[in-house]
């Protein structure tokens, strides 16, 4: 058993879900939204990067340098899940968000917002699945038994460099403040005259991003399809609820312990029974936590 792949592909997934996971998470503790729409904004983001992607294979000078399209296609992929996040919240959060019963109205909402979306995109693109041109290069990395790949090297890469730099724009800038003060307490940040639906608009578009890029890479394994999402969705909302709902730390933990188990269970007993072992996983943690391992749940939000 090689042991080395085990443990690469298992950072790989960690990063990608753990990237999904964060983005679920800072919605539910920013503006107690369960934003069943990931999964649509995952999809939509993949064909924004494969049309991009498409066009910009024609043009002469990214033609001659593959590290440039895959750069382009990478930034294809965040912008257009950063906008189907402001159309979310647009359609989802601003018309409900002081209505009664809203968390249960959202949900309703943008799983509307899923179905009706996946429909137009299967409309738009059909059912064949679109490949995504190579975003890293070809370069192959060894470190004893351990092989790192482009793929996987740059998914990490990519991942850890996003991560970092919008848990910097959080801590270090006005909008971000914001955010983080709707995450410890929304109630308490709409009374200092912190605006919740102008706010709501940069968490959609933080974390539809967020989804742009999870989907660009792991698109390069599993391509492009109007139905890509709705498992990134499963695995996403698994991380956060494991981790624990508006949690950071949490999900980054949960994301590395499930990437371990759909690695191992995917090498010793197959690819069909990852879901079962994940599940099983899951429900012995919220066993032990039921907040997760990092809950810090708003006490505000559950009166």
């Amino acid at each position: 058993m090689d042991f080395g792949f085990i443990f690469i592909t298992a950072i790989t997934l960690a990063c990608i879900y753990g990237t999904l996971a964060i983005g679920i998470s800072i919605t539910w503790s920013s503006l107690g939204l369960v934003n069943m729409a990931y999964g649509f904004t995952f999809s939509a983001a993949g064909f924004g990067a494969w049309y991009v992607g498409r066009l910009a294979q024609d043009l002469p000078l990214v033609a001659d340098y593959p590290l440039l399209l895959g750069a382009i296609v990478i930034a294809a992929g965040i912008v257009t899940g950063a906008l189907v996040g402001v159309m979310v919240c647009a359609l989802a959060f601003i018309p409900i968000h002081d209505k009664p019963e809203f968390t249960v109205r959202g949900l309703i909402a943008t799983l509307a917002i899923s179905l009706i979306g996946t429909q137009v995109l299967l409309y738009m693109f059909g059912p064949r699945a679109k490949p995504l041109p190579t975003l890293f290069g070809d370069w192959k990395v060894s470190f004893g038994d351990i092989v790192i790949t482009a793929d996987k090297g740059g998914s990490i890469m990519a991942s850890i460099v996003l991560l970092t730099l919008t848990l910097r724009w959080m801590t270090h800038s006005r909008r971000g403040l914001e955010i983080r003060a709707m995450m410890m307490n929304p109630h308490a940040a709409s009374l200092v005259g912190i605006g919740v639906r102008r706010t709501g608009f940069y968490v959609m578009a933080l974390t539809g991003g967020l989804a742009g890029l999870a989907s660009v890479l792991l698109s390069q394994t599993y391509f492009v399809s109007p139905f890509a999402g709705l498992t990134p969705l499963i695995k996403g909302l698994s991380v956060a609820l494991c981790g624990g709902l508006g949690s950071v730390q949490g999900a980054v933990i949960a994301a590395v312990i499930l990437g371990f188990n759909e690695a191992l269970t995917a090498s010793f007993l197959g690819g069909q029974y990852v879901l079962i072992t994940q599940f099983l996983l899951i429900i012995a943690i919220i066993l032990v936590r039921p907040r997760g391992i990092a809950g810090i749940l708003d006490r505000a939000r559950e009166a």
